[in-house]
């Protein structure tokens, strides 16, 4: 296989990469730079606004793994898919996988998180290339963030934005990428449909109480849960990646808090045998961190 990973600079993409590259895949990875990629990706240098340096860069490519850059412009989200769906069909790509990067509601919202995706999805669905949809929930990476793991050990207080009676089904990037390279390689996996939605999730749901219970039983002390202020939450993401990206992903959360506390709770049930993985458990993954180091 030769493979082209879309984001394989981030922490999701990279995670990606670095399993194929260790499973003896040929890897490209796309970049506006060639900077910042995993150690044995090949670099596939250009915009996904410019239709020809994406073509280039799937040129030789069977699979293609596919995470769009944080944007929610409707119209920039769609030019960059089309571009994308254009260059694969062109190259023949035997299969594409889609990260979504969030969980989409069933219905209509007014939330350019979910929208920019969905509308995504329904490109790549009508695209006649072998698609593979993944909608992951919340990633227990984020909880490694300073903001989060500071006061979850010095202070015991596990802060994060959405209420204390969520069910989330947390999933690691380390299990973002086992899946994706499933849904990549599995041969039987589109034996009978061009496209599969799946929507991923840890193999424990739990409520904020519940995951605070699940780090103190690691950490060896008290921990409770506090549900960060969406406001605060927002002004700090407006401080890193801007005011338009900030109000997308908070929007995501505002709309879980207000709207449908079940979306990310759905567990991997059925999940694993589909894509013929295991999944981590929420403690072993929480007890092969090293919480002190990461809260310096």
């Amino acid at each position: 296989m030769n493979i082209l990973v879309i984001g394989a600079t981030g922490a999701q993409g990279g995670s990606t990469a670095r399993r194929l590259v260790g499973l003896g895949h040929a890897v490209s990875g796309f970049t506006r730079t060639g900077m910042g990629l995993p150690e044995g990706v090949k670099p596939a240098i250009g915009d996904l606004a410019d239709a020809s340096a994406v073509r280039a860069a799937f040129d030789g490519v069977t699979h293609a793994s596919v995470l769009l850059p944080m944007v929610y412009e409707a119209p920039v989200v769609e030019s960059y898919v089309r571009n994308i769906v254009a260059a694969a069909t062109e190259a023949g790509v035997r299969r594409l996988v889609f990260n979504t990067g969030n969980r989409v509601p069933s219905g209509p919202t007014p939330v350019s998180a979910f929208e920019t995706r969905r509308a995504a999805e329904s490109v790549f669905a009508h695209s006649g290339v072998p698609t593979v949809v993944l909608r992951p929930p919340v990633y227990l990476d984020n909880l490694c963030a300073p903001w989060v793991a500071g006061p979850l050990v010095h202070a015991g207080v596990l802060a994060y934005p959405l209420p204390a009676d969520v069910p989330v089904s947390w999933l690691s990037h380390g299990d973002l990428a086992t899946a994706t390279v499933a849904a990549l390689t599995s041969p039987d996996l589109l034996s009978t449909t061009r496209l599969l939605a799946l929507d991923l999730g840890g193999p424990d749901a739990v409520t904020g109480a519940e995951l605070a219970a699940a780090f103190a039983a690691v950490l060896g002390r008290p921990v409770r849960y506090a549900a960060q202020d969406l406001g605060e939450f927002e002004a700090g993401l407006a401080h890193a990646f801007g005011p338009s990206t900030a109000e997308a992903i908070a929007g995501a959360y505002r709309w879980v808090a207000e709207k449908d506390h079940t979306l990310y709770g759905q567990n991997s049930a059925g999940l694993e045998d589909t894509l013929g993985v295991r999944l981590t458990r929420l403690h072993d993954w929480i007890a092969s961190r090293p919480w002190k180091e990461i809260a310096r």
